[in-house]
């Protein structure tokens, strides 16, 4: 049986991820920090992804009950709404410690027995904003652009050990990601545009996908013979994907603009940028060339 780790398993997108594969037949293993109720189909492992020496005896025992690691996800993340101006060192430091250096910190544990095992998965979870701005995410943005270059960089050190790195692209998701304290240096004169995009940020991830299909990407990259380098999850992360890559930077930057609510305009009709018209692709096609992206 193949065996898999799931970071973050308390909720959302690592929840759904852990209990999907699972469901396919890995043996699953699920990390957490705190108390957590007991599930027949995860094995659940206290791991911090902040501390090295967490991780370490974490990924230890995983080995010493299952013998080894086909895949691993990490997908433990966090956020912060707060203009980069007001943004402390602190509340960036503990925002890359999780999403950046707790990404790096699993993969270098796992890495040594992928490498001898001559087999492996690694699927990072990142987001939209890993290729695209968002205001008043700043920080948050910067992480998941630092998950992206590492795993694309990565992927290439590892691929003659037949270990791939994958990163799985959401849009917004029904999740409790968001942190909303403000912040570590206010200024009043941001507060009118940061309770607009706030507000954005806040409905769309409200309307935003269901962790379950996140989870369901995952398990393709994780499966599937030949795997991409990227995967976008539905027709709106595609979009975006592809506008970023072929639009005009001006009408890029407009939509964003829109979307955040920083250029309100109440007659005019809803940007291109949110991808609502967007048709979903068959799932079973995305196999193949990575859109937008330069081999």
């Amino acid at each position: 049986m193949k065996v898999a780790v799931v970071t973050g398993v308390s909720s959302g997108i690592g929840q759904a991820t852990a209990a999907k594969l699972a469901q396919i037949g890995y043996r699953t293993f699920g990390t957490v920090r705190g108390d957590f109720a007991p599930r027949s189909d995860l094995e659940l492992v206290r791991v911090d992804v902040r501390d090295r020496d967490s991780v370490e005896e974490g990924v230890a025992s995983v080995f010493e009950r299952a013998g080894r690691i086909d895949v691993l996800v990490n997908s433990a993340g966090s956020a912060l709404i707060s203009a980069a101006e007001e943004t402390s060192d602190e509340e960036a430091r503990d925002l890359f410690e999780t999403n950046v250096f707790g990404v790096m910190r699993m993969t270098q544990a796992v890495l040594p027995a992928m490498r001898a095992q001559r087999s492996g998965r690694i699927i990072n979870i990142s987001s939209v904003l890993g290729f695209l701005p968002a205001p008043f995410m700043s920080a948050y943005a910067a992480t998941k652009h630092a998950v992206e270059g590492y795993s694309e960089s990565l992927d290439h050190e590892v691929r003659n050990f037949g270990v791939r790195v994958i990163v799985v692209e959401p849009g917004f998701t029904r999740t409790n990601l968001g942190r909303h304290n403000r912040n570590g240096y206010p200024v009043s004169a941001y507060n009118m545009d940061r309770d607009r995009a706030a507000a954005a940020i806040g409905h769309n991830i409200e309307h935003g996908a269901d962790p379950l299909t996140v989870a369901d990407v995952v398990a393709r990259a994780a499966t599937v013979a030949s795997p991409r380098l990227r995967y976008q999850v539905g027709g709106r992360a595609k979009l975006l994907r592809i506008l970023r890559s072929f639009a005009p930077a001006t009408v890029l930057d407009k939509g964003i603009r829109k979307e955040f609510g920083l250029d309100p305009s109440p007659s005019s009709p809803s940007p291109r940028l949110r991808g609502e018209c967007a048709p979903e692709r068959s799932e079973g096609a995305d196999e193949g060339p990575d859109p937008g992206v330069a081999s």
